[in-house]
């Protein structure tokens, strides 16, 4: 089994050491993920450049995280599953519609389920959507802009789900009452 290291801002490549205390700043704690991501300073930078245009872009930080959680179980990355749950709830998000976002559902709000199941279908199409894949969203009164601010939403994520699954990175203590398994 390949190990990967989950680096420290000591441990760290020089290169990735500001994007670590800059993602430091921001979460209170380096998550476990990004000390792994660490270890590519084009992963960890790429990553920070694509997060602040996520968390500065059009979508309330709830949306985000329903997109986010939305991701993670469709890309099956437990450690990522677990993150966002903790984050989702943290937001406010009603518990009821991040259960059903775990069991690979929609929420029950109409705005959040048609915007989780177009990041859902996006994934599981590969980008190659349909009409009736988008128009749900449109009619939820999300613009045509939001489609493609979905797309880099589910960029983002995809780097860190499939770095959770490369490095298996292990999950933190305070995440553990929100651990998944596909």
């Amino acid at each position: 089994m390949t190990d990967f290291p989950v680096n420290t801002v000591e441990t760290a490549p020089e290169r990735s050491k500001p994007a670590l205390k800059q993602l430091r700043a921001t979460f209170g704690m380096i998550p476990n993920i990004l000390g792994s991501m660490s270890t590519s300073p084009v992963l960890i930078n790429s990553l920070v450049g694509l997060f602040q245009n996520v968390h500065g872009g059009s979508f309330t930080e709830d949306q985000i995280q329903i997109l986010l959680l939305t991701n993670a179980v469709t890309n099956e990355c437990s450690w990522a599953v677990a993150f966002h749950t903790a984050l989702a709830l943290k937001e406010g998000l009603d518990p009821a519609d991040v259960q059903a976002i775990r069991e690979r559902r929609l929420p029950k709000d109409k705005k959040l389920a048609a915007l989780s199941a177009l990041a859902k279908t996006l994934i599981q199409e590969r980008g190659r959507l349909e009409d009736q894949d988008i128009e749900p969203f449109i009619a939820a009164g999300f613009g045509k802009d939001l489609v493609l601010e979905v797309i880099a939403v589910v960029a983002a994520s995809t780097i860190t789900n499939y770095t959770g699954s490369v490095t298996r990175t292990p999950l933190e203590e305070p995440f553990q009452s929100h651990a998944w398994q596909p």
